[in-house]
């Protein structure tokens, strides 16, 4: 069973995938040994007592599970139904099923940031800059960016309205939601040789693709900006290996689970060190993505700019029931290499840029602290 940190509720304009979590999958025992009890077994009976008694309809059976789970002292217990774990998979994939928008709050408006090529959104001719009015009718005025991610999700071939506003006109669009690939990874290249990558979420394949994005870039003497604002976590082993393209070796992250002894996850050998390198932060990089900033910093590896990240330390199991729903409750926490738990505390940056500032401030920052490192080094090592 993959290893996840946080809680994944991707919205189908790919905005935010907050991820939950697997943490270690029950061990499987030999002939004549038992697989030894998940610490959320006898939890999970008194909650299916507790549905027992609820009427049969899809959203009552959830309240009570989760009544039930929370009551135990579990403040990120969660129940999916088939459908909703079917689409978390899906998510942590790679895939998810929308019409390809990227999106951001630009004061109290729901502006489109970003356009995925091939989605339905460019096919329909929807454009980076539109503002979203309304989703199927509803304002977003008061909305958050999530709300509305969510409301353009849904699943194939089902169809959803969006009136937007270009330069003071106003546009509908019917678009037709379609299956895509998450493209959770970005990167580009500054004039001055700096490459940002952006990580929206830390799902399959996302290690690979940011070293890939660090390798392929002749100009990264310029220093790297990695971006992991807004990212809500995903995949454990995604995060452990986004770590290994700026570590060689050593201790990533610590996975305490109750009654097992502690889990050093290490980084692979051979990754650049040399690079200059500043983690962009806020408080939306949850989990997962606390894992990399964290890991970074106590090796002394990166510099951490922006505002203090969001503080969740918890790993969550989920126990697949039998009508394909599933139960998620804590198992476990983890700790950076230093032995932090970061669990309602977060990361506090080096370079504090207020979270009230606009996003590009904090951007602008981050370059400048990548400049300031790169102007320290030795000019034998400049590029």
């Amino acid at each position: 069973m993959p290893r996840l940190t946080g809680r994944v509720l991707r919205g189908a304009a790919v905005v935010a995938a907050l991820a939950f979590a697997y943490a270690m999958g029950a061990g499987a025992g030999g002939p004549g040994t038992r697989a030894p009890e998940h610490p959320w077994q006898p939890a999970v009976g008194q909650a299916a007592a507790e549905v027992a008694r609820a009427a049969p309809d899809p959203e009552r059976e959830r309240v009570a599970v989760e009544k039930a789970l929370r009551r135990m002292g579990d403040r990120w217990a969660r129940f999916y139904t088939a459908a909703e774990f079917s689409g978390l998979e899906d998510t942590l994939n790679g895939w998810y099923s929308g019409v390809g928008l990227w999106l951001e709050k630009a004061g109290e408006d729901v502006e489109i940031v970003g356009v995925q090529p091939g989605s339905p959104a460019e096919r329909a001719g929807v454009r980076s800059g539109d503002v979203i009015v309304t989703v199927d009718g509803t304002s977003t005025r008061d909305l958050t960016v999530a709300t509305v991610a969510a409301a353009l999700r849904g699943q194939p071939t089902t169809s959803v309205g969006l009136d937007v506003r270009r330069d003071g006109v106003p546009l509908r669009f019917a678009l037709v939601r379609a299956a895509m690939a998450s493209h959770d990874v970005s990167a580009s290249l500054t004039p001055d040789g700096v490459v940002v990558i952006r990580i929206a979420a830390f799902t399959r394949g996302v290690g690979q693709e940011v070293r890939a994005a660090v390798a392929g870039r002749p100009g990264h003497r310029g220093g790297v900006l990695l971006d992991l604002r807004g990212d809500p976590g995903g995949l454990l082993d995604e995060a452990v290996d986004t770590a290994s393209v700026f570590l060689s070796g050593g201790p990533v992250v610590m996975f305490e689970r109750a009654g097992a002894p502690p889990e050093r996850l290490l980084a692979r050998t051979g990754g650049d060190t040399r690079v200059p390198l500043v983690v962009l932060v806020d408080g939306g990089t949850a989990s997962a993505a606390e894992i990399v900033a964290g890991s970074l910093r106590d090796r002394d590896r990166a510099v951490i700019v922006g505002s203090r990240t969001f503080g969740k330390g918890s790993v969550q199991e989920p126990l697949r029931l039998a009508d394909g729903s599933a139960i998620e409750m804590t198992v476990g926490r983890y700790r950076t290499p230093s032995g932090r738990n970061l669990d309602g505390s977060g990361i506090d940056p080096d370079v504090a840029v207020n979270a009230n500032r606009p996003p590009r401030e904090a951007e602008r920052r981050a370059l400048t602290v990548v400049r300031e490192l790169l102007a320290t080094l030795p000019t034998k090592d400049r590029g």
